[in-house]
C-alpha cells in the first residue's frame, strides 16, 4: 500500500507535504491522519526547513472526510472521539506548530479539505477549484478550530453562511472573501505557491514564529475552547442515528 502522505524537501527552506489517496480524491481516513500529523511534525521540528508546502495528489486537494469509512469512524464515544481528536492535531500541526504552511489548492477542497485550506497562513488555488461545507447537511459539525478563525477572515455573517447552508463556492469567490492569497492557472499553481514558500522561509525562523503564534492567540483560550467545543458537537453528531442515515443517501 502506498503512503498516504509525501514529503519531499525542494531546497532553499521548503517541505512539500502531499496528500496522496488520489483514488479517493485525498479523502480524509485514519491513516492519512496520522501520516500527516506525522510529516507536519517532523518539518516543524527540521531546523533546515523554515516553509511547509502543502498539497494533495491528483485531481484534487482532499475531499474531506471519506464518507465510504463512516461506519469505522463512528464507533463508540471513546473511539469516535480519539478520531475526531486526530482531526483537530491536523489543525494543531498547522496553526501552532513552528513554521508557515503554504496551501496550493486545485480541484476540490472539501469539509476537512476546507478546513485545511484556512488553516494555512496563506493559500493559492488554481482555477476551477471549489469549495464547500457539508457537514452541517449531513448531521455531523465543522472542526479545525474553523468557528474560531473563519469568523476573523471572513465575517461573522458569512460564516454562518459558508457553513449552515454549506453553499459550493469558487476560487474567485474565495479569493474576493479572504480565503485564498491568489488565484492562478492550474500550470502556475505550484510554481506560485513556491515562491512564497520561499519568500517566508527566508525570513527570520524566530519572528515569523513569534508572530504566528502571537495572531493564532496560542496563548489565550479563544482557538483551545472553539476546537474542543468542536470536537464534542462533532461527536455528538457522529453518533446521531439520523446522521448515518444522511451520510448513506449523500454518498
Amino acid at each position: 500500500m502506498s503512503k498516504t502522505v509525501l514529503t519531499r524537501y525542494l531546497g532553499d527552506g521548503v517541505e512539500l507535504i502531499s496528500l496522496n489517496r488520489p483514488h479517493r480524491l485525498n479523502a480524509i481516513v485514519p491513516e492519512l491522519l496520522d501520516d500527516l500529523i506525522s510529516a507536519l511534525a517532523a518539518a516543524n521540528a527540521d531546523e533546515k526547513v523554515g516553509a511547509i508546502l502543502l498539497t494533495g495528489e491528483g485531481r484534487a486537494f482532499c475531499a474531506g472526510d471519506d464518507l465510504k469509512e463512516f461506519a469505522t469512524q463512528a464507533t463508540d464515544e471513546a473511539g469516535t472521539t480519539a478520531y475526531i481528536e486526530r482531526i483537530q492535531d491536523v489543525t494543531r500541526a498547522m496553526v501552532l506548530g513552528q513554521r508557515p504552511v503554504i496551501g496550493a489548492i486545485r480541484g476540490w477542497a472539501v469539509g476537512g479539505g476546507l478546513e485545511w485550506v484556512i488553516n494555512c497562513d496563506f493559500a493559492v488555488a488554481a482555477q476551477g477549484t471549489r469549495f464547500f461545507f457539508p457537514e452541517i447537511a449531513l448531521g455531523v459539525f465543522v472542526t479545525g478550530g474553523v468557528t474560531e478563525l473563519l469568523p476573523r477572515l471572513v465575517g461573522l455573517q458569512r460564516a454562518r453562511e459558508m457553513i449552515l447552508l454549506g453553499e459550493k463556492f469558487d476560487a474567485d469567490q474565495a479569493k474576493a472573501w479572504g480565503l485564498l492569497r491568489d488565484v492562478v492557472a492550474d500550470e502556475a499553481l505550484l510554481p506560485a505557491a513556491l515562491d512564497l514558500a520561499r519568500r517566508l522561509a527566508a525570513l527570520p525562523r524566530a519572528r515569523v514564529s513569534d508572530l504566528r503564534r502571537i495572531l493564532a492567540r496560542a496563548d489565550g483560550a479563544g482557538l483551545a475552547a472553539a476546537m474542543a467545543a468542536e470536537t464534542a458537537a462533532t461527536v455528538k453528531g457522529f453518533l446521531d442515528p439520523e446522521t448515518a442515515q444522511r451520510v448513506a443517501q449523500f454518498r
